[in-house]
């Protein structure tokens, strides 16, 4: 009974060696991967959930920080590590949009000025190419309304 229970525990370990060894490769062609597709100006994600653009990273040297571009003119250094993965382009996405919007033409109206009896609350629109503007009260516009509606 024991020479059965010694063979069970080898033929395990072998398969988890053999099982481990298969993990470690397909992480170094992964890591091998990405280290090449991150050049200069690549969309990548980052570990944190941050969208960006690399500026500088060094796939030789994985201690030195890359420098990724979160905005314009907002560079952040990052351990190299820290590059979750390439964000694939979807060029084919964009290409049918674009065929589409060729296709047809349609011609805008700029929007039409809402009117209302209280000109200082009611939105105005049509301000620029269709895009409705929105006005904001101060504090002080913002009482006084409330206080004129609880006199009606």
């Amino acid at each position: 009974m024991e020479i059965i229970l010694f063979g069970l525990l080898a033929v395990m370990l072998v398969f988890m060696f053999l099982n481990t060894r298969k993990r470690q490769k397909q992480m170094k062609e992964q890591q091998e991967e990405k280290a090449a597709k991150t050049v200069p100006g690549a969309k990548v994600l980052l570990q944190g959930g941050l969208y960006g653009t690399v500026v500088s990273y060094d796939p030789v040297d994985l201690d030195k920080p890359a420098q990724i571009e979160l905005a314009p003119g907002m560079v952040i250094e990052v351990h190299s590590q820290a590059i979750l993965r390439i964000v694939e382009p979807t060029e084919n996405v964009t290409d049918e949009i674009d065929d589409e919007s060729d296709d047809e033409v349609v011609a805008e109206e700029p929007a039409a000025e809402v009117e209302t009896g209280d000109a200082d609350t009611a939105p105005a629109t049509g301000a620029k190419d269709g895009i409705e503007s929105i006005k904001v009260e101060t504090p002080e516009e913002t009482k006084a309304r409330l206080e004129r509606n609880n006199d009606n």
